[in-house]
């Protein structure tokens, strides 16, 4: 069980609870790199904008140089943790250039970080744009980034791509050791009466696991990376239909903030995974690891499309009450 991205990260009280609770790992908030531009671009025009404005102007006004504008707030955050837990402290990167993400994966690996999730979170918007496109720029990313940092590379996906197999495929040969399934598009709703857009963040709930568990079912065995499950998350039977499905580690993230006391909720998840595995005969996780995978499971064809019509044909209305 790891602690998936998320604010807890930042709290070195909370992560010591939770890794006390028996979280395997903890993944720092993810840094965006269009967001730590953004900032630095605004301090910088505004400090630099009245330097000169008068002959007493650099007296009272330091150069921008000064701030601490970027990565540092994390890369603390990172020291602190790693000088406190005995668990792997991961490095999550959301950046957008393969510039850009290769400069803060190799910051977060000097600081110390034992492994960088690589967060391929982008919205196409130009119609121009093809997803051939779109996917040879994030290749090249990874690649960027798996030559610059000695540490492990593991990319986090959405669930977008029409052959995510063949991208899984593509990743490993990159150099990424492990794919974690899936990002939550955070997608704004509409607020009726100010026509506006709400952003407010919606948490997961366990109607969204089975997406994670198809794809983690049709990569187990046939792709040489790890596999991580992170979205929908809540019990310890979730946790379980992820690890036969194939998972090496399952995140979680919107169980704990949804709880009163995180660390309380994981170990309830940690708990409920350690009796379902003893109920079952397994001895361990890894006994438990693809036993319901594409390749081990009677009949295959319920992880393809031919069940997608027999759901549809074995639905029948509920009875009326009326």
């Amino acid at each position: 069980m790891v602690v998936g991205a998320c604010p807890l990260g930042a709290d070195l009280a909370a992560v010591e609870a939770l890794v006390a609770a028996g979280a395997g790992a903890v993944v720092l908030p993810s840094l965006f790199e269009e967001q730590l531009v953004h900032e630095q671009l605004g301090a910088h025009h505004f400090l630099d904008a009245y330097v000169d404005a008068n002959p007493e102007a650099r007296s009272f006004l330091p150069d921008s140089e000064v701030f601490s504008l970027g990565a540092e707030g994390t890369l603390a955050q990172l020291q602190r943790l790693k000088a406190t837990v005995d668990v792997p402290v991961i490095a999550s990167v959301n950046g957008v250039t393969p510039g850009g993400w290769t400069s803060l994966a190799g910051e977060l690996a000097a600081a110390g970080a034992d492994a960088v999730e690589l967060n391929l979170y982008e919205v196409v918007t130009d119609s121009t744009v093809t997803s051939a496109e779109v996917e040879a720029r994030q290749l090249e990313v990874v690649t960027a980034v798996v030559e610059t940092v000695p540490v492990p590379v593991t990319v986090k996906v959405s669930a977008s791509y029409t052959s995510l197999p063949g991208f899984a495929a593509a990743l490993a040969r990159a150099g990424a050791r492990g794919i974690a399934c899936f990002n939550r598009f955070y997608q704004p709703d509409i607020d009726l009466d100010t026509l506006g857009l709400d952003r407010r963040l919606v948490l997961s709930t366990p109607a969204e696991l089975p997406p994670r568990l198809h794809a983690l079912a049709l990569l187990w065995g046939r792709v040489p990376l790890d596999l991580a499950c992170t979205g929908g998350v809540h019990t310890g039977a979730d946790a379980a239909k992820a690890v036969l499905c194939g998972a090496t580690v399952v995140q979680t993230v919107s169980a704990l903030l949804a709880a009163d006391r995180p660390a309380a909720a994981l170990g309830r998840l940690v708990s409920e995974l350690e009796a379902w595995l003893d109920e079952h005969g397994y001895r361990s996780v890894g006994e438990a690891r693809g036993a319901t995978a594409f390749d081990n499971v009677a009949d295959p064809g319920g992880w393809e499309r031919l069940n997608y019509a027999r759901m549809l044909q074995g639905w029948t209305p509920r009875p009326s009450r009326g």
